[in-house]
């Protein structure tokens, strides 16, 4: 595999993939995050602390969409560095993707999972999302020979939803 795309980023894009990979990244957190509030809000509840119950349960409810509305958030402040024309080489090693304002490179090695979705690959080190690379900036016969190439490090499709 080696081959060279061109190809611009559109905001919607950037700002998909960002959220996508954040999500992923944070998923116990979106859930887990909630459930502590509203059990400490019961707790406190129960123990009589009524505004303080109050409010952890209304923070509980809450939670669940202040956070995507934040990730979208810090999302579109990439949008300006990214949204430039860009240079993608991709090889069997590894990737490299270069624009006026930044060059990156990676080796697939590097990576410890990537989350195949519909529209994007999610890379990830160490839970940690890292970078992506847009399904439509390569062709269907690119896009399978990528697939093969990171299958070993792909999770399972129906978990790229989220």
């Amino acid at each position: 595999m080696d081959f060279t795309v061109e190809y611009e980023p559109t905001p919607d894009q950037v700002v998909g993939a960002i959220e996508r990979a954040l999500k992923h990244q944070i998923k116990a957190l979106l859930w887990l995050f909630p459930a502590f509030l509203a059990v400490a809000g019961a707790v406190f509840l129960l123990l009589g602390t009524i505004g303080l119950g109050l409010g952890l349960l209304v923070a509980a409810a809450v939670v669940p969409f202040v956070m995507p509305w934040s990730l979208r958030r810090a999302a579109r402040k990439q949008v300006p560095h990214l949204c430039v024309p860009t240079t993608l080489h991709v090889t069997d090693d590894g990737y490299e993707s270069r624009s006026e304002k930044l060059t990156t490179s990676a080796r697939w090695s590097l990576f410890s999972r990537v989350v195949a979705t519909p529209d994007f690959w999610l890379f990830f080190v160490n839970n940690q999302a890292t970078g992506f690379l847009p399904r439509n900036a390569f062709t269907p016969e690119q896009q399978a020979e990528l697939d093969a190439r990171l299958s070993p490090l792909t999770s399972p499709r129906k978990a790229s939803t989220a």
